[in-house]
C-alpha cells in the first residue's frame, strides 16, 4: 500500500504532510523553525528527482509514504503514475496519490524560489518555514482526511 504526497516542487508541502502523517511533526501545534530544519527532505528535493516518487517512510497502517514534485506537470504525472502502478498489477486501493497543493502564503513561494532554483538557502529557506507555519493549519486537516480515506480503505480491503 503506497501513498503519495503531491505537490509543485516536491520540497515544502508534500514533505510538510508526509511528516506530519509520519508523526515527525505534532497535529496539535505549529512546529517551531528548527523542527521544519530538522525534518529529513525539508527544502531539500533536487531538480533532477522531479517527478520520481521519494520513500519518506512507512506509517502505523503500513502504508509507505512517499512524496513527490510535479512542477506544472499535475495532469500528466497523476495519470502516469496511475497507468504505471495499475501495469505493475497494483490495485487501486492499494494506493493513493493526494495533492498537497493547499492554498499556501506566498512567502512560501518566493523562499522556494531563492532556495531551490536560485540556491540562497540562508534566505529563501527561512521565508519557506515563515510561510508553511501560517497554511500548517490547513496541512494538518489535509493530512487528517487523507488518514481517515485510509483507514476507509483499510477496512474494505480487511473485508474483502
Amino acid at each position: 500500500m503506497k501513498l503519495f504526497y503531491c505537490c509543485y516542487g516536491g520540497a515544502h508541502t508534500s514533505v510538510t504532510c508526509a511528516s506530519i502523517h509520519l508523526h515527525y511533526l505534532p497535529e496539535n501545534r505549529i512546529p517551531e523553525p528548527a523542527e521544519f530544519r530538522s525534518v529529513p527532505f525539508y527544502d531539500k528535493m533536487d531538480h533532477c528527482r522531479l517527478g520520481t516518487p521519494v520513500y519518506v517512510g512507512t506509517d502505523e497502517m503500513g502504508w509507505d509514504i512517499y512524496i513527490i514534485g510535479m512542477k506544472h506537470e499535475k495532469q500528466l504525472v497523476i495519470p502516469a503514475m496511475k497507468s504505471y502502478l495499475n501495469a505493475c498489477g497494483v490495485d487501486q486501493t492499494r494506493f493513493l496519490l493526494a495533492d498537497a497543493l493547499v492554498e499556501l502564503h506566498p512567502i512560501t513561494s518566493i523562499g522556494g524560489v531563492l532556495t531551490r532554483r536560485l540556491g540562497i538557502v540562508s534566505i529563501g529557506r527561512p521565508m519557506t518555514i515563515w510561510g508553511i507555519r501560517r497554511s500548517y493549519r490547513k496541512l494538518v486537516k489535509l493530512v487528517q482526511r487523507v488518514r481517515k480515506n485510509l483507514k476507509a480503505r483499510q477496512e474494505i480491503s480487511d473485508f474483502s
